[in-house]
């Protein structure tokens, strides 16, 4: 017999119990010549009471059976992502070019002037300057010269820049040249004298005398 059997016999016994003390106050009361309200007042307290069967408690549910799937979980989709496309690297900018800017120069005051010389040239070095030995080994030709000329027109060198194929006519036309020239000097651009040059040539002819 279960649990819930035994508590409803006890319920029942309890009941009867009580009815027949119920039934012997009745008696006793009708033997004593009770009033008749005494036993309206016992009966209601006996219609009062209430006799209630305990009700089994429901029996708990099955466990889940262990191969069971999972409940279903709601996953929530993950977030998109953008992902900008690579992008091609860039060629560094060229380096800064300074250009050059040539200084513009002032148009000058005076016009430059190169030696002039006094006098005629071909009288710097004449026939009276034959070298005696070369006029008569009858030896000629064309010497090339450039004499250089200071500041106060004097002649201050002498360069050969072509030779007579003699070196005595070479020598005696820079020499003759040097002592006999006279220049007004060169000029620059402020007009001040400078040093400068002249070229010129002497023909060696031999005449026999």
């Amino acid at each position: 017999m279960s649990y819930a059997d035994q508590q409803m016999s006890g319920n029942r016994i309890t009941a009867l119990i009580i009815v027949a003390l119920i039934h012997l106050a009745l008696g006793y009361a009708l033997v004593t010549g009770l009033a008749y309200e005494g036993f309206k007042q016992v009966m209601k307290k006996v219609q009062a009471v209430d006799i209630k069967e305990d009700k089994p408690k429901p029996p708990p549910p099955p466990p889940p059976p262990k191969n069971a799937p999972p409940p279903p979980q709601i996953v929530a989709p993950p977030p998109a992502i953008n992902v900008a496309p690579p992008q091609a690297p860039q060629a560094p900018p060229p380096p800064p070019v300074a250009a050059y800017v040539a200084p513009v120069k002032a148009a000058p005051a005076f016009t430059p002037k190169g030696a002039r010389p006094k006098g005629d040239p071909a009288n710097w070095v004449t026939t009276d300057d034959y070298p005696p030995r070369a006029l008569r080994e009858m030896r000629g030709g064309v010497t090339g010269f450039r004499l250089t000329v200071g500041t106060d027109g004097r002649v201050t060198g002498c360069d050969v820049t072509s030779s007579s194929g003699s070196a005595d006519l070479d020598q005696a036309a820079c020499s003759y040249a040097t002592r006999r020239a006279k220049f007004t000097p060169a000029t620059d651009e402020n007009g001040q004298p400078t040093t400068g040059s002249f070229s010129s040539r002497v023909r060696w002819v031999p005449q026999e005398g």
